[in-house]
């Protein structure tokens, strides 16, 4: 954040009461575009267009330059040329203007001359005291403020609501205010950042966590710059109760193609990417309309705490989506408590059961005794007070898209509802049940009752789920993580001294015994009769296996031998390996290490990621990590209970909990492991690609790394933007080593 992107500054550009439009001419659409958008957003200021060549644009009289204002505007957008934004900055300097918007394309996206130009406009502004936005941004819609500087047309009407979008995308922004105009959601500020050649989407987050009128800051996102800012500001924003939710674009594979070893192949960007965001409570939606329900809901229902859900419904076949759809989110759907169920027997038909889901069938709607209430509001009031609940789903919210001739009989089951949800002692969430616009009569009947109903089952179970987690991240937020162990300042010269590329096995033992991961004992022979003596201590059988820097894929080499039973064997092998290294420089002599049997086998490592840096992974080893792909990642740093949460997420937990008589595994030993494991990656720094403990062997109380790998970068490697340097935007790892697969010792 630069002094002209402070929240202050921000406020001041969100919020103008006066506006230039430089270049502006009837025959510009995105002039035209402006214009109208700050028309539909109701904007009562002054509008003046600035061109050197037109006396009257849109009917209104134009000043040749912005110099010739007269007195300043709180903002000029900007739609001259690529080539002619510099002068029209120092135009602007002249005339005491403190804001821009600029429209124009071909700056930092178009290659090196493009960032010249760029960085010589900021440059320009900055000097000058300007809050530039953009460029290749289309403004912003500042709803509340009536102010609409926007470079696409708008349709009306423009709801105002506490939902704020931040977007790494302009011509989306059109498209996601009519999903949020027909669904009743409504906008306080939109922003489409452009280049972020000043302003920053961090720099907007920081803005909308302080300004009261944002309620829900919602992010479409093509990728995450100034990950350690957006991290911090994250967590902010957990902390002061405001929820983040995000669509991350760039779900692929391509991240595991840059796979530095297992870990790596297993993580991929996508994976590292959810797995940050949850940590700091951001939640991720799969696409645009999620993010925009999801966010509707959090805008305007009590906090979802608990996930005991009570639904009202008057279709069996919903109840049925329901049930599948909650189960899928992680919801419960408990029994009524037996004072409910006697209630409900009274009210519903006798061809329908009293459970939850409760299906108020037809019946319910349509039948209305004499100065009797229709079923489906007094099952709704019933359900509401079941102690059982943390919340209820109410179907029974039913409105034509327009005005019957009488709407009284309708209304007044809506004005009944609404009595209800609004003494209920816990949250109800009304919800359509398919994605149906919200007209202009059922929002003049929705928003006086202050009534929300969420677009359609699927996305309005999924907003659901994540509201509810989201409470759940609130609830258990820890003071921020600090590396644990020694620290990286207590690192012995030789580790931040060691030569780039994969260490020896043996260097990898000395790094993690500066932590304390355990190992399995390992003697390093250099002779035939070294081996069989090493054996001997050890204990018959015992796995061979080559030591040398560079050899990353022993097996592949042919450079492991395992399950040796005898002295015959050991010197057998011993040859074997030695000849199968031969063409291998550096070669510092065979490991010799007991064999391991029974237990489970896990893989433990530490990534890099290019934007999140490193990232702990652990999961099912084997043939279970490449099968199931069963892993749990975290950021750096981590703590114990980070640890022992990773371990309760695999889908393959119960195994090593004990599933089918086998022995269970000391969790609290695994965890402990890959906290010092974390701590050794601490230990050598910047320069780290991957650490991996595969197999990392667990039996009862026995916890050993097997087999280790390191893999790290040089300087010259750092100075060309490798992993090392995490925070780096669109940077990512150079190269790549095969999985690592050095042969199993147990």
């Amino acid at each position: 954040m630069t002094g002209l992107a402070t929240p202050e500054r921000l406020r001041e550009l969100f919020h103008p009461a006066s506006v230039a439009l430089v270049g502006a001419s009837d025959t510009s659409g995105w002039g035209r575009n402006v214009y109208e958008s700050l028309r539909t957003g109701g904007f009562e200021g002054r509008f003046v267009p600035v061109h050197p060549g037109h006396p009257t644009v849109f009917g209104i009289p134009t000043v040749p330059s912005l110099r010739d204002l007269g007195e300043p505007v709180d903002l000029a957008f900007v739609l001259v040329p690529t080539l002619s934004v510099e002068a029209v900055v120092e135009d602007a300097a002249a005339a005491g203007i403190r804001n821009l918007v600029v429209l124009a394309a071909g700056f930092g996206e178009q290659g090196d001359d493009g960032r010249r130009l760029q960085r010589r406009v900021v440059e320009r502004a900055t000097g000058h005291g300007i809050t530039l936005l953009g460029p290749n941004g289309l403004g912003f819609i500042n709803a509340p403020a009536r102010a609409a500087p926007y470079g696409l047309s708008i349709s009306p009407p423009l709801i105002a609501g506490p939902v704020s979008l931040v977007l790494q995308s302009g011509a989306l922004a059109s498209a996601m205010l009519a999903f949020a105009r027909g669904h009743a959601i409504g906008i306080n500020l939109l922003v489409s950042m452009g280049n972020e050649a000043m302003v920053t989407t961090a720099d907007v987050i920081e803005y909308l966590i302080g300004d009261p009128a944002t309620r829900v800051i919602a992010l479409f996102l093509e990728e995450i710059r100034e990950s350690a800012h957006f991290v911090a500001l994250a967590r902010r924003a957990l902390e002061a109760g405001k929820p983040v939710v995000a669509v991350k674009v760039g779900r692929s594979v391509a991240g595991r193609r840059a796979a530095l070893a297992h870990t790596g192949a297993v993580a991929g960007d996508d994976a590292v990417v959810d797995a940050a965001l949850r940590q700091v409570g951001v939640i991720r939606a799969r696409s645009l309309e999620e993010l925009l329900v999801t966010a509707g809901l959090l805008a305007t229902a009590p906090p979802l705490r608990g996930r005991r859900m009570g639904v009202v419904s008057a279709s069996g076949g919903a109840c049925d989506i329901i049930a599948d759809r909650a189960q899928e989110e992680g919801l419960e759907l408990p029994d009524f408590a037996p004072a409910t169920v006697e209630e409900l027997a009274e009210v519903l038909p006798p061809f329908t059961r009293a459970q939850n889901p409760v299906d108020v069938t037809g019946f319910g709607l349509a039948h209305a005794p004499a100065g009797r209430t229709r079923p489906v509001v007094r099952t709704l009031d019933a359900v509401t007070r079941d102690p059982n609940l943390d919340f209820v789903l109410n179907l029974g919210v039913l409105l034509p898209p327009l005005r019957p001739p009488d709407p009284s009989v309708l209304e007044q089951g809506i004005d009944q509802q609404a009595e209800i949800i609004a003494r209920s002692p816990v949250p109800v969430v009304a919800v359509s049940t398919t994605c149906g616009d919200v007209t202009e009569y059922m929002r003049g009947v929705l928003a006086p009752r202050r009534l929300h109903l969420l677009a359609g089952l699927e996305f309005g179970l999924a907003a659901v789920g994540h509201a509810v987690r989201w409470e759940e991240w609130r609830g258990s937020l820890r003071p921020e993580r600090r590396p644990e162990g020694p620290g990286r300042a207590t690192a012995p010269a030789w580790v931040s001294g060691h030569p780039a590329g994969a260490w020896s096995e043996t260097d990898g033992r000395r790094l993690l015994s500066l932590t304390g991961v355990p190992m399995v004992p390992a003697e390093l022979a250099r002779s035939a009769e070294e081996a069989e003596l090493a054996a001997a201590r050890a204990g018959l059988p015992v796995a061979l296996k080559v030591s040398g820097p560079g050899l990353a894929h022993k097996s592949e080499l042919g450079a492991v031998a395992l399950d040796l039973d005898s002295p015959a064997a050991v010197r057998e092998a011993y040859a074997r390996l030695r000849q199968a290294a031969a063409g291998e420089p550096a070669v510092e002599g065979v490991l010799v290490a007991p064999m391991r049997t029974g237990g489970q086998e896990l893989l433990a490592g530490v990534t890099v990621d290019a934007t999140f840096g490193p990232v702990l992974a652990v999961g099912l080893g084997g043939i279970w990590t490449e099968v199931l792909r069963d892993v749990a990642l975290r950021v750096l740093p981590v703590d114990r209970t980070d640890a022992l949460e990773m371990l309760g997420e695999l889908r393959g937990a119960a195994v090593l909990r004990g599933a089918r008589k086998r022995e269970p595994a000391d969790l609290e030993r695994i965890a402990d492991a890959l906290v010092r494991l974390a701590g050794a990656a601490d230990l050598v720094g910047p320069s780290l690609r991957a650490l991996e403990v595969n197999p990392l062997w667990c039996r009862g109380d026995e916890v050993e790394g097997l087999d280790v790998l390191v893999v790290t970068e040089g300087e010259a490697d750092l100075a060309q933007g490798g992993v090392g340097d995490p925070g780096a935007p669109g940077r990512r790892p150079r190269g790549g080593i095969p999985p690592s697969r050095s042969g199993r010792e147990g």
